[in-house]
């Protein structure tokens, strides 16, 4: 029986991790949610063939893969889009066809080898919506080449483009967005773990969820107060 780890937090994840391992039944699946639980002890004693990572937002040490085959699912063409908060980079710049990269975690973020890419359409829903059909992309489709064939990386090619990690303050709507915009910026920050979108008014602050575009005009649910920004 070969073993395999995959590291993940995000909910839509978990559940199909769960339908992973039903359908590899004959294989053995080791479920690590926790940043403290992924130590080279836990991995030397599970001896994996390879762990994946569809979504962990923690640096990976180097002990880890260069012990192990690490394999990141990072939702970009690179090396276009290397970095953090790949979804809200690319709608922020109006890019809704990208490419899940399969990649061996190296010492460069985002930098290693690829194994294969798949094409993800993101010119519609949230960010949960767009971050579950990438998870069911990466277990329906990408891990189960890792188990079933000989996957070989090869080396990106062309002129890397750096993503920034962004920060809550970046969630304001910024002035002079078209209807189009908005709708981006609301829903890209509508999603489990993001500081949604907001505006101020005078002394108020108001967030949006639930964006919808309809001849051109945006429409959403408005939240008035209760959180922090």
């Amino acid at each position: 029986m070969r073993h395999y780890v995959i590291a993940t937090v995000k909910s839509w994840n978990i559940e199909n991790f769960k339908k992973l391992k039903e359908r590899f039944a004959e294989e053995s699946f080791v479920l690590i949610d926790r940043k403290e639980d992924l130590t080279y002890e836990r991995l030397q004693e599970i001896r994996p063939e390879y762990v994946f990572f569809p979504h962990w937002s923690w640096i990976i040490p180097q002990k880890l893969f260069d012990s192990f085959n690490c394999v990141v699912f990072h939702m970009a063409d690179l090396p276009f889009g290397r970095g953090g908060s790949p979804l809200q980079n690319l709608l922020v710049r109006g890019i809704y066809d990208t490419k899940i990269s399969a990649i061996k975690v190296t010492a460069g973020l985002d930098a290693g080898p690829v194994y294969f890419k798949e094409p993800l359409d993101m010119s519609a829903g949230n960010a949960d919506d767009i971050l579950r059909r990438a998870s069911d992309i990466v277990f329906d489709r990408m891990i189960p080449r890792f188990l079933q064939e000989k996957v070989e990386a090869c080396a990106q090619t062309g002129e890397p483009v750096i993503f920034q990690r962004r920060t809550p303050d970046q969630s304001e709507i910024p002035p002079g967005l078209s209807p189009r915009q908005t709708y981006d910026y609301i829903r890209m920050l509508d999603g489990e773990g993001y500081p949604p979108a907001y505006q101020r008014y005078a002394d108020k602050i108001v967030y949006y969820r639930n964006a919808r575009l309809e001849d051109n005009v945006v429409y959403a649910d408005a939240q008035f107060g209760g959180m922090d920004a």
